[in-house]
């Protein structure tokens, strides 16, 4: 008697279902909500030296983004309106509103003029040259951009990958 679950369709079926599942857990963020988050140094834009841990006490939002990815350029404008909105906002549980962006890239000129063409106003521009296998994007498990934390002022996660609505919603309430 031949097997009714075994047929080729049903094993089709279930290596896309554990493919899919993979895939998931493959792009899922490393880090959730009140999870402590690693600091890290590195070299901005600018040259200066800059360690995560120097903006404690304030809000910051980590965002993972590339020159020359579609999905990231298309968020600036909301990134760039969060910054504006907040950066010299007064909070009561925090100091300030900052941005740190770390971008996945290949090519250095690219990433400084997509900086310069969006307007993309903080200083804390971080480049990883070694797109996801640089040492920031490793440490934070980073597989997939754009992706985003919300850090409270103790480097614990607020939000993973939030709305811009959300975002606003969230530090509206805080001022």
């Amino acid at each position: 008697m031949k097997s009714k679950i075994l047929t080729p369709s049903n094993i089709i079926l279930a290596v896309m279902l554990f493919g899919l599942i993979g895939y998931y857990f493959y792009k899922i963020p490393k880090f959730a909500d009140g999870e402590t988050v690693p600091t890290f140094s590195a070299k901005l834009i600018d040259g200066a030296s800059f360690n995560l841990a120097d903006l404690n006490g304030k809000y910051v939002l980590i965002d993972f983004w590339g020159s020359w990815c579609g999905p990231c350029r298309r968020e600036s404008p909301d990134v760039v309106a969060l910054y504006n909105t907040f950066s010299n906002q007064t909070f009561s549980e925090a100091s300030g509103f900052d941005i740190v962006s770390i971008a996945i890239e290949t090519n250095e000129k690219r990433w400084k003029n997509a900086i310069r063409h969006d307007n993309l106003n903080w200083k804390n521009h971080i480049v990883q040259l070694d797109r996801f296998n640089g040492p920031i994007a490793t440490l934070y498990g980073v597989n997939e951009i754009p992706t985003k934390y919300l850090l409270d002022t103790n480097g614990k996660v607020l939000m993973v990958n939030p709305s811009f609505d959300k975002l606003h919603a969230f530090l509206k309430s805080k001022m």
